[in-house]
């Protein structure tokens, strides 16, 4: 697959909005504050694809990105953190429990902190996944601020706390640095086939 041959596709406000050309999709979930965007980024090798903003909330729609003409990549609007009305954060609320009926999710990525135990916002999204039947995987993303010696028990408590089955992957990542990409790659490219 071409990395490179990457295109934002659309943003999507309700499910009215959603391509109606059914490709798979790998869907990236997790707080406002997570890094969503820079791990878009950092999975394909662009330094601004995505939008990063300085204030968390930049999300509010699904956003679409066509990878080779093979699959999507979805932005999920984030959860938690942004600063805005909780109208709007009902409007995301909404939206999402509509992404997650249309069962459009080939691979679920969960990005969560891997500085901090999930939140309950980070529990309900791994809820969502494992409920809907669908295949996820979840990145302790921000490696890079953790310091060696607290990773085993950072990754321990999120698995007992997202209550993990061993099947659902947990990939330590950081977007600044690199790690984990590979084998995200693997599962995005997997998810694609």
């Amino acid at each position: 697959m071409n990395l490179n041959n990457v295109s934002f596709l659309r943003s999507a406000a309700s499910p009215e909005g959603f391509p109606a050309r059914r490709l798979p999709e790998i869907a990236f979930a997790g707080k406002s504050n997570v890094g969503k965007s820079s791990v878009i980024n950092r999975l394909l090798q662009r330094k601004n694809f995505a939008r990063v903003g300085q204030t968390p909330g930049k999300t509010t729609q699904v956003n679409y990105f066509l990878l080779d003409e093979k699959c999507y990549l979805v932005d999920l609007p984030g959860y938690g953190f942004a600063k805005v009305s909780q109208r709007e954060k009902d409007r995301w609320g909404k939206l999402m429990e509509g992404y997650f009926a249309a069962q459009r999710i080939t691979l679920g990525v969960l990005i969560v902190d891997a500085r901090h135990p999930p939140t309950n916002n980070d529990i309900t999204m791994a809820r969502w996944f494992l409920e809907a039947g669908c295949p996820f995987l979840v990145l302790a993303n921000k490696l890079d601020k953790v310091k060696k010696s607290e990773l085993a028990e950072n990754l321990t408590i999120i698995r007992r706390d997202l209550e993990l089955p061993e099947t659902v992957k947990l990939i330590p990542f950081s977007a600044e640095k690199g790690d984990g990409r590979e084998e995200l790659l693997r599962a995005v490219l997997a998810a694609a086939d």
